[in-house]
């Protein structure tokens, strides 16, 4: 398939009450590992790909170079391949732009795209990042490929879950619709973890929900609940470097 048929695959994997796993690679060996076991698509995590490659999170990676290991994991696999741009890597609306096209260049037929504003405080406003969901979509469509725009909302990150209110459910929910009407085609809520709130969100959102895979939910209760989504973010590549250690650990000790 070439990019644009690939494109239209991933958004049709993308269904309520039957979620898309996506166990969260990081370079070309673990996409192919995690394509072995059956995977439909393959997403990158900004955190394990920029661990891997010796940086914190947060962008410090170069772009450059997360550009060349997505082109590497497309190179890998078989099955789509989305993209964890954490903010974009721009703030000025035609660099935003002229980044997509590159990622869509390298292969990429989805992207993660969050309103917290990387190289500042806060949370971008809905206004704002609005208008930065529809520059990505004219890119998109100046590519001619229907690029899944997976906006991610950060408000739950950035806030205790003690603190995971009704109120908090409803700015997200708001965010949800108007990005829905920007041009976006999903709506990701990582940290979020009160299935009822889950639920309440499925329902409201225009666009398919992603949750992150956390302690307290289990893949059968997110379905019900209406997620079309489950990915894992860091965790994979934690559970990969621990079982690397303990490994390392034991043929150390030999003695």
């Amino acid at each position: 398939m070439n990019t644009r048929e690939r494109a239209t695959q991933f958004a049709a994997l993308h269904r309520r009450n039957d979620p898309l796993i996506l166990f969260n690679a990081w370079d070309a060996g673990s996409a192919r590992a995690v394509a072995a076991s059956g995977a439909q698509a393959i997403a990158t995590g900004s955190w394990s790909v920029a661990a891997a490659h010796g940086f914190d999170d947060g962008e410090a990676l170069p772009f450059a170079l997360a550009v060349a290991n997505l082109e590497r994991i497309v190179a890998s696999v078989d099955v789509p391949v989305t993209l964890d741009m954490e903010g974009g890597y721009a703030e000025a609306l035609p660099a935003l732009q002229e980044n997509v096209r590159r990622v869509i260049k390298a292969g990429a037929v989805g992207i993660n795209v969050e309103d917290r504003i990387v190289a500042g405080a806060g949370l971008y406003s809905i206004a704002n990042q609005c208008e930065r969901i529809r520059a990505i979509r004219e890119a998109a469509e100046q590519a001619g490929v229907l690029l899944f725009i997976n906006a991610r909302t950060d408000l739950f990150l950035a806030t205790d879950a003690a603190q995971h209110d009704v109120a908090l459910l409803t700015q997200a929910i708001e965010r949800a619709q108007a990005y829905a009407e920007a041009g976006a085609s999903g709506f990701f809520a990582p940290a979020l973890g009160n299935l009822e709130h889950i639920k309440t969100l499925c329902k409201q959102s225009p666009l398919p929900v992603n949750i992150m895979m956390l302690p307290n939910l289990q893949t059968s209760a997110l379905a019900d609940a209406g997620v079309a989504r489950i990915s894992y973010g860091p965790a994979p590549y934690r559970q990969a470097m621990k079982a690397l250690e303990q490994a390392s650990k034991a043929a150390l000790d030999w003695r």
